[in-house]
């Protein structure tokens, strides 16, 4: 199957931003039809939703510190990185971890989503902090599959249209022939929920990776198409300000926590990617 694919340009999404009409807005001015994927960020409808936290206000306890000053800067520094074919810059990075921080980045997760998350470097639950300004950091969406239903009947609505949306999150995904893993949860059937392992595992093997779907509505989709649209989507999308905090914060040539809504305003931002199967 061949897939002509468009990423739809918008500016940042704001907490209180109306996107569910921006979409079918957006949608509206190029002409959708039946059949037509659309594929969107969870982490813009996140933000959108104010579904994000300020980690300046986390108070870390001590095994989030340990977390922090140990676990990150010396077990994957120097071990986990390696091992899991992190580029040397990332593994610089991560051996100048930042410990206060990144401490009351790890109490959210251990609150959040659990201890064994918290392990991760990235992919640590689906909460992210990438893309975000100050010390905001967005949550995995409460309910997904309610939020693309929704979007898909505000399409038919005002669109009379019928699409398929999707939904994905950056978090790798990782499979092999039928067999598909994800450190976060998913509401996607057939992708399985594996934590540390599965970045581990999934990385040190090589294993070919995808973003995740986290949700989707729409007609039954085969999880080998639902992985490849997911790349496609990505791949048109690009990576915003940046892949993560160190690369967002040389962009503006300010600290980790120094970037503001501005800055994330003053780029463009593709979090709607349109795929439609191509027809010989």
């Amino acid at each position: 199957m061949k897939y002509l694919a468009k990423a739809l340009r918008s500016r940042y999404w704001t907490p209180g931003f109306d996107y569910k009409k921006f979409i079918v807005h957006v949608l509206s001015r190029i002409g959708v039809r039946d059949g037509d994927i659309v594929v969107l960020s969870e982490k813009a409808i996140s933000v959108a939703e104010g579904n994000i936290v300020d980690e300046s206000k986390i108070k870390p306890g001590i095994l989030a510190r340990l977390i922090a000053r140990i676990w990150m800067r010396y077990i994957w520094g120097y071990i986990l990185g390696i091992l899991c074919r992190l580029s040397w810059r990332t593994i610089y990075n991560l051996r100048k971890y930042p410990v206060e921080l990144g401490a009351r980045h790890k109490q959210l997760v251990i609150e959040k989503v659990g201890p064994l998350a918290s392990l991760c470097f990235g992919s640590e639950g689906g909460i992210d902090v990438t893309n975000l300004p100050y010390s905001y950091a967005s949550l995995p969406l409460k309910d997904p599959v309610k939020t693309a239903e929704e979007i898909r009947d505000a399409i038919r609505k005002y669109l009379g249209k019928d699409l398929t949306v999707v939904i994905i999150d950056s978090d790798r995904c990782y499979s092999w022939r039928s067999f598909c893993i994800s450190p976060r949860k998913t509401f996607v059937k057939g992708i399985k929920s594996g934590g540390i392992f599965a970045y581990v595992l999934g990385n040190a093997l090589g294993l070919r990776s995808s973003p995740t779907p986290v949700a989707f509505s729409g007609p039954i989709m085969s999880l080998e198409e639902l992985l490849k649209i997911s790349r496609i989507a990505e791949k048109m999308r690009g990576f915003g300000a940046g892949r993560d905090v160190w690369e967002m914060a040389r962009r503006f040539g300010t600290t980790i926590d120094g970037v503001t809504w501005s800055m994330l305003m003053s780029i463009p931002h593709y979090p709607i990617v349109l795929i439609r199967r191509a027809v010989d």
